[in-house]
């Protein structure tokens, strides 16, 4: 039995040695350190000896050999807490509080060729525009028309009692009869002699102011016949029959739509690049999607003292009469030839009190070195924050007059989580779909 025991120790010493060997040359890979087999071969060697030793030798080697095992152990535990211990401790510290790379998408600056835009919001104003109101007193007699209605120019629309005025334009008439009468006789008069050319030139006198008292009823029925001044559409109706109406009562509105104006204010340092004839492209909240086209047809005279503003005036087809006036509108107008602008997303700015800025994407100082930019797994890429000078916008795109160079790449979305070097990964496929409309401020 105890020859066994000697057998079975030698083994296990030379396996272990065995495999202590081959995991220093690399020839095996093991779980543990190359130490621990090792230290085990030399253990079970140890105890082999031991137990060959004679009776009277072995108590001393068993006393040195748990003295070395004791002081081994004493200097095995001072080395881990004093150099293993603060080691460790530190490599957890710093990989709790090591940066980790945060997940962004990016977009290189591109340039583009834009058109110098002048952007502007207006009120659109029809081309032709009144309020119906009556110029003689009385009582509605009767209407022609509906609300909303289109009626061309001369259309009877609204009749006002003129009983009176029939009845006085009658009397007028015989009074103009009888006086053509009269100066028929004196003329007759005149010419055989028998009565002075004062007397025709009396009867010539009363049968001009007759034919005018005629003329002076005629118009005061007219006026109570209201009409149509110019084509258009009919705004809501503001008068029944039989309602008593007052001079300037305002019965219904008259709106010609086709064309129709767009009135809007432009900043005074703009005149020198606003022209009549330059084009524009209008479009408004009631069809999101589509963009109307015209012309500037007029700038106003002055300058408003309040508001240093100008105010010009464009004109745009309306053939199908969906613009109407008082609409909300945002207008472009296009004040000169393309010109090679630097543009990024809108999303890229980051506007603060202290000035907007981008974060752009660059190598880590490690990749630098190496000559290349490692992959966004490895987080080789850091974000560098620039102060950009923005100008004009265009849809979803905004010009970059200073900080950016074209092909950089720069931060779209994830902005929010970033600092100034902060490392970064690039996740294509997370960048945010672009609204079907720009929300207004």
């Amino acid at each position: 039995m105890r020859r066994l025991i000697n057998w079975l120790l030698f083994l296990l010493a030379l396996a272990l040695g065995a495999v202590c060997a081959a995991a220093e040359l690399g020839r095996i890979h093991t779980p543990v350190p190359p130490l621990v087999p090792g230290a085990l071969a030399a253990l079970f060697a140890l105890i082999l000896i031991i137990r060959v030793l004679p009776l009277g030798a072995r108590r001393p080697v068993v006393f040195v050999v748990a003295l070395a095992l004791l002081a081994a152990a004493t200097g095995g535990l001072a080395y881990f807490q004093f150099v293993i211990k603060p080691e460790m401790v530190k490599g957890f510290m710093a990989a709790a509080f090591a940066l980790k790379a945060t997940t962004v998408t990016a977009e290189a600056a591109r340039v583009e060729q834009w058109p110098p835009e002048l952007t502007a919001i207006g009120t659109l104003r029809a081309y032709q525009g009144v309020v119906i109101a009556p110029q003689t007193a009385g009582v509605v007699t009767a209407k022609h028309f509906e609300s909303g209605d289109d009626v061309e120019e001369g259309a009877l629309l609204i009749n006002i009692d003129d009983s009176v005025e029939q009845a006085d334009l009658a009397n007028g008439l015989a009074q103009l009869k009888n006086a053509d009468a009269t100066l028929a006789r004196q003329k007759t008069l005149v010419t055989q002699g028998n009565t002075p050319q004062s007397t025709v030139d009396t009867a010539l006198a009363t049968r001009d102011s007759a034919a005018a008292t005629v003329e002076h009823t005629r118009a005061i029925i007219a006026q109570k016949a209201i009409r149509a001044p110019f084509s258009g559409r009919l705004g809501l109706r503001n008068v029944d029959i039989g309602q008593y109406v007052a001079v300037g009562t305002a019965l219904v509105t008259l709106q010609r739509l086709d064309p129709i104006y767009a009135d809007f204010p432009v900043p005074e340092e703009a005149l020198s690049s606003l022209a009549v004839g330059q084009a524009v492209r209008m479009t408004v909240d009631a069809f999101p999607g589509r963009s109307f086209e015209g012309k500037i047809e007029a700038v106003d005279a002055r300058v408003s003292a309040d508001s240093r503003n100008v105010t010009a005036r464009a004109v745009f087809a309306n053939p199908d009469r969906k613009l109407l006036p008082g609409m909300f509108a945002n207008l472009t107008v296009t004040t000169g030839a393309p010109k090679t602008t630097l543009t990024l997303p809108r999303t890229a700015i980051v506007y603060s009190l202290y000035g907007d800025n981008v974060f752009v994407v660059t190598a880590a100082p490690h990749a630098r070195e190496q000559g290349g930019v490692a992959d966004s797994g490895a987080s080789g890429r850091i974000v560098e924050r620039r102060f950009v000078r923005v100008g004009a916008a265009k849809g979803e795109r905004i010009a970059i007059q200073d900080g950016v160079k074209a092909g950089e790449l720069v931060v779209t979305a994830g902005q929010i989580k970033l600092q100034a070097d902060s490392p970064v990964a690039l996740d294509e496929t997370a960048a945010l779909p672009a609204p079907k409309e720009t929300p207004r401020p």
